[in-house]
């Protein structure tokens, strides 16, 4: 059984931990470890996710076996649109641990998400994934995603992100 809630400060280290593991499982073989590490560093500092995690337009959530952090995933809004009355939200990360994938927790995940796009009025889904990452690519189409384009993202510090934006209509 797993429990999804949303992140609380406590569990901060026990994501940017989880990411380490994930990322060092998954994307060696798509990108250096230079930028793996800079990446991690970038977006999983505590500070950060601290930071997000008291911002209304981000929502965060954790996805528990027992006391294990199973998974993960973020989310935000796009202020601009909010303004408009009709955001886009985008699905920032959206991890499982290794030895948990293929057991619904991804699949659990996403519907969190899309439930929390919808109750902000978000018209739509979208996401940017490694145009190598052909298993997450194959998730997210069988969950009614599509790409929309395929585009290379300069990152700073030399890094490109070479990745596929895909969306779901909600």
């Amino acid at each position: 059984m797993t429990d999804i809630h949303r992140l609380t400060p406590y569990e901060v280290e026990a994501v940017s931990a989880l990411a380490r593991g994930v990322w060092q499982a998954t994307y060696p073989a798509l990108i250096t470890q230079a930028q793996i590490d800079f990446m991690l560093a970038d977006r999983y500092a505590a500070t950060h996710i601290h930071a997000q995690l008291d911002d209304p337009r981000h929502a965060w959530w954790g996805a528990f076996a027992g006391e294990m952090l199973a998974g993960f995933a973020h989310a935000s809004l796009n202020s601009a649109d909010i303004l408009l009355g009709g955001a886009d939200a985008k699905l920032d990360k959206l991890y499982v641990h290794p030895d948990r994938q293929r057991h619904g927790i991804g699949s659990a995940l996403l519907t969190t998400v899309q439930d929390w796009a919808r109750a902000h009025h978000a018209r739509r889904l979208w996401l940017q994934v490694n145009r190598g990452n052909m298993p997450a690519i194959a998730v997210y189409q069988k969950h009614g995603f599509r790409i929309i384009e395929s585009r290379v993202f300069d990152i700073g510090h030399g890094f490109v992100m070479d990745d596929h934006v895909m969306e779901k209509t909600l």
